[in-house]
């Protein structure tokens, strides 16, 4: 089996195909990275930028680069000695335009006697036998507006098939309507009567029940034609807690591309394992995500950071969040569970729907895999019985339903598949949108009320890593990240200036009142984290970030007038010289600290235990937010310029230029690749002295990586002084300056640290 020392991760598209990428792989390869990795390349709804909306699992997008693209890609990296990473999407396909899905436009002309009526998970029973599709707009008389073209129904520019023999009668559209599988319904009827299943609350994803024999082999022919030509070499699995049995899957996975690299897109919480029995290396590195960037939070900001916009506690704020979306965009999940619950159960229906939600809201973690996992859902009867006594003799009687002996039932598996749904949606979401004391503590993985990590427990989190899974991933950015790890690592300086931020805050929100004081919060942050930005960018932000925090907005009923508002107050930043002042002065004071933790942030993800990811373009700053923020186009060739600028032997400084996150990132991955001997262990490096709680270090088995930690503290406690790590006698070499430094047991951290805030130290005898 192959596996990756490192890997770069690249969104493919229209724009940036496959070819494109191919073009691009010896820059990949001087760069330093390992694997080449791809967003999913199979064939996507038109126009799409991400690729996660499948509409045929047969076929590499032709707008993507297609085969051929594939194949130019795979020989290019396999020809520089390097291995191809590819995402994959087996939970959901994409049915926003069913024409151009096949499975769908045959389950919605042919009903359960489609062929493809098993690969989609429809409760026909629920809507008369028809598939509920919830696509007329408001007004009452929608239909009237369907006609018939050519054999199809048409609505406005959508396109529906017409059942054989239904319109034979020369019938108006509205009657041929009435005919078909499926049902046209005004969009807002999807949260509580939809009858098939989605990714999340997205109407337009529809769930595929990959663990029915064929149609897992019919969706995974492709996939298998690549592992087969040896085109691929590992896979990277979206969302597994969709399925219905997510370990099978990865067992029948691991029998198909015999054995390969895989990794899930899984969310652990803290302090959870991945299962144990699947067949896979780990996950995508979020857990790895939240430990680096809270040691870098310095935990004295806390208290005064909390008083600037209180909220209720995150514990309590997230259950409320996660019960709305169990009571509202999920509701029609909630009620398909209902309708699971044996009728021996003798259980009042909206009494068990109730019930169920408040065991949803109260689920500790995003799903249990039973028979694993169990103790989860016992945890999330208990506090649902203290949260809602009234409903206690209705929770306990759910419990043995939920988790039944023996083989499980389609509501044991049905539950597991809807907790990882209301979790998504009501923390990540949602929560992490209201909850503003530091947000860059606000990241998918991560519990934004663990607001700092010591150095101590994060050096043991690393030792079990090496030990547990040595092959899983670690990220900073990804596609998914609310905010890059560069805008992150900005806002991590509030935590040491706390009390200055408090002030300038209460100014902004006086400047640029909102009305909503924790979002005012929230969006200040994020727009220090990313200054200077464009216009359109912060709007585009500020918008998205307030409807789905759903507290004076939403994105079903927008309130215009705190819309206005909040679009006013954006304007502001720009317009307004007072607002502009104030911005523009904190971003310049968090500016280099921000560096310095971006720096430092990065090189412990890149060479600590683990396969470090580089999310593409972050190789230079990036401040970017949530996406479609942060699937912008990449300047490739600047950053080819700045590599080549490399070998002229200067150290470059921590400036606008980016060329010192250049040098740490190629010299840190052109390292693990070509040394990977120097990587095969894990032990603290201890430091000594007045500054000594300022640097974190570790040794690898031979590369040792100092950084620094809470710049701005450092900074007015009088430097480093007589600071200095405890490292075995030698010569060393700073593999990212070329400075090379003696240790007489001890390496005075000042010297090190003259140049950059960051080193990566090689014995002499050992290069």
């Amino acid at each position: 089996m192959k596996t990756p020392l490192s890997t770069y991760r690249l969104q493919i598209r229209e724009s940036f195909n496959l070819f494109d990428a191919a073009r691009l792989v010896p820059y990949l390869r001087e760069l330093g990275a390992d694997w080449v990795y791809l967003s999913p390349i199979l064939t996507a709804e038109p126009g799409s930028d991400h690729g996660y909306d499948v509409v045929d699992f047969t076929a590499v997008d032709p707008a993507r680069g297609g085969a051929e693209g594939l194949k130019a890609l795979s020989e290019a990296a396999h020809a520089a000695g390097m291995g191809v990473l590819v995402d994959i999407v087996p939970n959901h396909m994409g049915v926003a335009t069913p024409v151009n899905n096949r499975w769908w436009w045959s389950l919605m002309a042919e009903g359960r006697g489609s062929h493809y009526a098993e690969a989609f998970d429809v409760d026909w029973d629920a809507a008369d036998g028809k598939l509920r599709l919830p696509v007329l707009g408001d007004g009452g008389a929608e239909l009237d507006a369907l006609e018939l073209v050519d054999g199809e129904l048409r609505y406005y520019e959508n396109r529906f098939p017409v059942a054989a023999g239904t319109a034979d009668d020369g019938a108006d559209a509205r009657t041929v309507h009435e005919r078909q599988h499926y049902q046209l319904v005004n969009w807002r009827r999807a949260d509580s009567e939809l009858n098939y299943r989605r990714f999340f609350g997205v109407n337009s994803l529809a769930g595929v029940r990959v663990e029915v024999p064929w149609v897992f082999e019919e969706s995974h022919a492709e996939i298998r034609r690549w592992f087969t030509e040896g085109l691929v070499d590992g896979l990277r699995i979206d969302h597994p807690d969709g399925l219905a049995d997510p370990g099978g899957y990865l067992r029948q996975l691991h029998e198909l591309t015999g054995g390969a690299y895989v990794l899930v897109e899984k969310i652990l919480e803290p302090g959870e394992s991945l299962p144990s029995g699947w067949f896979c290396h780990g996950t995508t590195g979020y857990d790895a995500l939240a430990d680096v960037d809270r040691l870098f939070v310095d935990p004295e900001g806390r208290e005064q950071l909390t008083d600037v916009a209180p909220v209720e506690p995150y514990r309590h704020m997230i259950h409320d969040t996660k019960r709305a979306i169990a009571d509202g965009i999920l509701r029609s999940e909630v009620l398909r569970l209902t309708r699971l619950i044996p009728a021996e159960a003798d259980l009042e229906q909206d009494i068990a729907a109730d019930a169920l939600a408040e065991l949803l809201a109260c689920f500790p973690v995003y799903r249990s895999y039973l028979p694993q996992g169990a103790e989860y859902l016992e945890e999330a009867v208990i506090a649902a019985q203290v949260r809602r006594p009234d409903l206690a003799e209705t929770i306990v009687a759910l419990q043995p339903l939920l988790n039944p002996e023996g083989e499980l039932t389609a509501l044991a598996v049905r539950f597991q598949q809807t907790s990882g749904m209301v979790m998504a949606k009501g923390v990540e979401d949602t929560a992490f949108y209201r909850y503003s004391r530091l947000t860059s503590l606000n990241e998918v993985g991560a519990d934004p009320s663990i607001f700092a990590i010591e150095p101590f427990d994060l050096h043991t989190k690393l030792v079990r890593r090496q030990l547990e899974q040595p092959l899983a991933m670690t990220a900073l950015s990804t596609h998914d990240t609310k905010r890059s790890e560069d805008t992150r690592a900005r806002i991590s300086v509030l935590s040491e200036m706390a009390g200055a931020w408090s002030g300038k805050f209460a100014e902004l929100d006086a400047a640029a009142p909102l009305g909503d004081v924790p979002f005012a919060d929230l969006l200040w942050q994020a727009a220090l984290g990313a200054w200077p930005f464009s216009r359109k960018r912060a709007h585009a932000y500020a918008e998205k970030a307030a409807r789905e925090a759903g507290n004076s907005t939403s994105w079903l009923d927008p309130n215009e007038q705190f819309e206005e508002q909040l679009h006013a107050a954006v304007d502001a930043a720009f317009d307004n010289p007072e607002v502009n002042r104030i911005l523009s002065t904190l971003a310049e004071e968090t500016k280099l600290p921000g560096w310095t933790n971006s720096l430092s942030a990065k090189l412990v993800q890149l060479t600590m235990p683990g396969v470090p990811d580089v999310y593409q373009g972050t190789e230079f700053w990036d401040h970017s937010l949530v996406d479609p923020d942060n699937r912008r186009p990449v300047d490739f060739d600047a950053r080819h310029k700045a590599l080549a600028r490399l070998g002229e032997g200067t150290v470059p400084v921590i400036d606008e230029g980016a060329q010192a996150k250049m040098l740490v990132v190629a010299r840190a991955l052109r390292l693990r690749r070509d040394r990977p001997d120097l990587f095969i262990g894990y032990e603290a490096v201890n430091a000594e002295g007045a500054a000594a709680e300022h640097v974190f270090g570790f040794d690898r088995g031979g590369a040792i990586t100092l950084v620094t930690r809470l710049p701005l503290g450092l900074q007015s406690g009088g430097g480093w002084r007589d600071t200095a790590v405890v490292i075995p006698a030698g010569r060393y070499q700073d593999v990212l300056t070329g400075l090379v430094f003696s240790s007489t047991g001890s390496l005075p951290v000042g010297d090190v640290f003259a140049g950059l805030p960051v080193a990566l130290l090689v014995k002499e005898e050992e290069q």
